[in-house]
């Protein structure tokens, strides 16, 4: 599993010209989910994303969380963090779970995430489009292999 984190001052996320979800001061994260995932996974790297210390204190340091900031998340399904470019110019996908797994966790994930945070979502599956104003950039990788 993988958790694309970016800080960010605004984020949206658009299904059909429609704004399904929005945030102001927060985290826009990028849920990719592969094979073998599961629900014990997406508590580890939920409890990591939660206590990550990156937003700035009065000093101007890295060492505060979402939770210290009054923060939200915008929580989007990216199968695509799964991408293979091995070999060739096509991406692969065959590494990304199958559609009904990853919906299933992904909607876990929200669940788990709303007893932390306010939490708006894009829509599994649809083609969606995402603006964000990235504030630092920051933008960390998670990825439960590396935990």
């Amino acid at each position: 599993m993988r958790f694309l984190i970016q800080r960010v001052k605004e984020a949206s996320v658009k299904v059909d010209n429609e704004v399904i979800g929005a945030i102001d001061h927060g985290l826009l994260i990028f849920v990719g989910i592969c094979e073998g995932d599961n629900e014990q996974i997406a508590d580890k790297l939920i409890k990591k994303l939660i206590g990550l210390r990156i937003f700035t204190d009065s000093e101007g340091k890295t060492n505060i969380s979402l939770a210290d900031v009054g923060g939200s998340l915008l929580i989007v399904s990216q199968f695509t963090l799964y991408a293979d470019c091995k070999k060739g110019n096509r991406p692969s996908f065959t590494k990304a779970a199958p559609p009904d797994m990853a919906e299933k966790l992904y909607e876990y994930i929200i669940s788990r995430c709303k007893e932390h945070a306010e939490v708006s979502t894009g829509s599994f599956g649809a083609d969606m489009k995402v603006s964000l104003v990235n504030d630092g950039p920051f933008t960390i990788l998670l990825d439960d292999k590396e935990l």
